[in-house]
């Protein structure tokens, strides 16, 4: 009777033994299998680009007996570009312009006024004032290129369309002088500092604000004249009010 009951116990925990080694092969084989990776979902990495805005502008003016004989401005759609002029001599002179964007939404504007592609209006007036000198704008989208020239004109957008221009070519000429003077000539600065002041009077900048950095070089400059550093000072508080 014991005898019976041991082997029966015997036969038992061999059957669980063998039951659980493969349960543990089992088990295993599973694990060892790698994970099954979902399909990456396609994503749309191609994003719409925006078309660039090819446009070319440029004004120019040009009167041989004025002291800054001539001015170039060529600048792109974002208001970049460079202007060159003629000062005291023939040897012309190239600098960057970036037009800010309070000048270049007035400047843009009078474009978009004037529909300048768009027309073959002449914008010279009847009277003749050439001895003031001769502006020329024009405009190329790629496509299409047109150049107006005048020396005064009735068109009140186109008018003020050059007195931007040249806002902005006065203040990147008066920019050139004034660092110049720094460098070469300290004493030139007093003199520089009364031009700006009378440009800042008389509406004739571009945008005064982007002059602060260098008014706030200037009136801590000890190369040039304490005379200048106080106008500087002073002019600086006039745009910064």
């Amino acid at each position: 009777m014991n005898r019976a009951i041991y082997r029966f116990l015997s036969l038992a925990s061999c059957v669980l033994v063998i039951s659980l080694s493969a349960l543990a092969q089992d088990t295993t084989k599973r694990n060892d299998r790698p994970p099954e990776q979902a399909s990456p979902t396609p994503q749309h990495t191609e994003e719409k680009k925006q078309p660039v805005d090819a446009t070319r502008y440029t004004y120019e003016f040009n009167q041989p007996n004025f002291v800054v004989s001539h001015i170039l401005i060529e600048h792109d759609a974002l208001g970049r570009g460079n202007v060159t002029f003629v000062q005291r001599t023939e040897t012309p002179i190239v600098e960057p312009i970036e037009i800010s964007s309070a000048a270049g939404g007035r400047i843009f504007g009078l474009w978009t006024d004037l529909r300048f592609l768009d027309s073959n209006e002449n914008y010279q007036a009847a009277k003749n004032f050439a001895h003031l000198g001769t502006y020329k704008i024009g405009m190329n989208d790629g496509k299409r290129k047109r150049t107006a020239e005048f020396n005064w004109s009735d068109n009140k957008t186109a008018w003020a369309l050059a007195a931007e221009y040249r806002r902005v070519a006065d203040q990147a000429i008066w920019i050139f002088d004034v660092k110049l003077a720094r460098e070469m000539q300290p004493l030139n600065t007093p003199q520089l500092l009364t031009e700006l002041e009378s440009y800042l009077t008389r509406n004739e900048l571009s945008d005064p604000l982007q002059l602060v950095p260098l008014l706030n070089e200037l009136k801590t400059d000890y190369h040039i004249p304490l005379i200048a550093r106080n106008h500087a000072a002073r002019i600086l508080k006039k745009i910064e009010k």
